[in-house]
């Protein structure tokens, strides 16, 4: 009999082989399983993480979705929530005099709007004087670029005709800009008139809207006022800043025009003052106007000097007096304050750029002094608690 038959043969009698003992299986907890299949921590957060980045997102999109279509009534309000935040100490000191707070209010909006209306006459009563003279200027920096083109080699007939037209056409389209809006005045009109009864408004009922703001932000008292008074102080500090950049910027450019002898030195350095309040466009703004000034009474060559100062100013000198201003004010970086000017004006426009430095200097203080706040209580509770109790002796006595 083989070895195969004999083992056929003792499983047909029912007699099964001796085995070694095999070690007894482990027992597994279902909650032990559950964690050896589930994902890992780190992964969990990212996912948590990403989900709320989607959420933040949507409320961002829906957001500037409402203030599109609300923009006529909002962007009024806005304009005049930063003027009455950053003219509200003046009210306060008239109500002081003895001044109610209602002609307080009226006297710090006269102010302002003749501001806004010297400024405008400025411009447009200089560019209208000078507009002759820019035009004529225009033209012959046109010719006098061909005439380098030409020399390098480069043809410049076909682009000729459209520039020198152009350039002949950019004063006097500026000049009677207004008599061509016609069909934007009505909205123009609405926008000032009601940004003025949205300043006046808050000027006047600013203390009363902060603390009615307060008590319906539905936070505890103590920081729904943290909140607000940070976001006023940061809006007036911001401001505070930005006046001394632009000092900086109006005398540097105001004494190189008055040292060019280009006409209306004063004229220029005003602009540039008040033009220095709208980041980065205003500059714009106010450095072509030095510019257009300068070409249409000196030339092309002091209008090259012109641009060569005004980029300075606003480039590497401002780098200089920035930092200072915005720090000792804002306590952010420069770096910071145009990562965030740009990305909120792209998204928010002109009110972005405005609001974006100040609301992020803002949220930093907020954030430290809720954290510090934390911190102190955490260490108020840790005072009050009873001490631990000690370990009993043993009481075994002496051996």
């Amino acid at each position: 009999m083989t070895l195969f038959d004999r083992f056929r043969k003792e499983h047909a009698e029912g007699e099964a082989p001796a085995e070694p003992h095999a070690p007894p299986a482990a027992e597994i907890e279902p909650s032990a399983l559950a964690r050896v299949f589930s994902a890992p921590v780190w992964l969990r957060d990212l996912g948590l993480l990403a989900w709320f980045l989607v959420g933040v997102f949507a409320i961002l999109v829906g957001v500037v979705w409402l203030l599109a279509l609300t923009a006529v009534i909002v962007g009024p309000v806005v304009v005049g929530a930063i003027l009455a935040t950053v003219a509200g100490p003046l009210v306060t000191r008239l109500q002081a005099r003895g001044i109610g707070r209602a002609g307080g209010a009226v006297i710090v909006l006269l102010g302002l709007l003749a501001l806004a209306v010297l400024v405008t006459l400025l411009v447009v009563g200089g560019l209208y004087q000078q507009s002759g003279e820019i035009k004529s200027s225009l033209s012959d920096a046109t010719d006098r670029i061909q005439g380098w083109l030409e020399d390098l080699g480069i043809d410049t007939s076909k682009a000729t005709d459209g520039a020198s037209s152009g350039a002949s056409d950019t004063t006097q389209q500026f000049v009677q800009g207004i008599r061509t809006g016609i069909q934007d005045l009505t909205n123009l009109f609405f926008f000032l008139t009601f940004s003025v009864f949205s300043t006046f408004f808050l000027l006047k009922d600013g203390p009363t809207v902060k603390r009615f703001v307060d008590r319906n932000m539905g936070l505890p008292l103590p920081v729904a006022t943290t909140i607000t008074s940070n976001v006023i102080i940061s809006l007036r500090r911001y401001f505070l800043g930005v006046t001394i950049v632009a000092a900086f910027n109006a005398v540097v450019v105001g004494l190189a025009a008055l040292l060019l002898d280009v006409p209306l030195a004063g004229t220029i350095a005003v602009v540039t003052f008040v033009l220095a309040y709208i980041p980065y466009i205003g500059a714009f703004v106010s450095g072509a106007f030095a510019v257009l000034l300068a070409l249409s009474s000196q030339g092309t060559t002091t209008a090259i000097i012109m641009l060569i100062v005004v980029l300075l100013a606003n480039g590497l000198l401002q780098n200089i007096v920035q930092p200072i201003a915005f720090g000792a004010t804002l306590e952010l970086s420069p770096l910071v304050v145009l990562i965030v000017s740009i990305g909120f004006g792209a998204i928010f426009g002109m009110v972005g750029l405005i609001l974006a430095a100040p609301l992020t200097s803002a949220a930093v203080k907020i954030s430290r002094e809720l954290a510090q706040a934390k911190a102190r209580d955490v260490a108020r509770e840790g005072e009050r608690a009873p001490p631990a109790a000690s370990e009993p002796e043993l009481g075994l006595g002496p051996l």
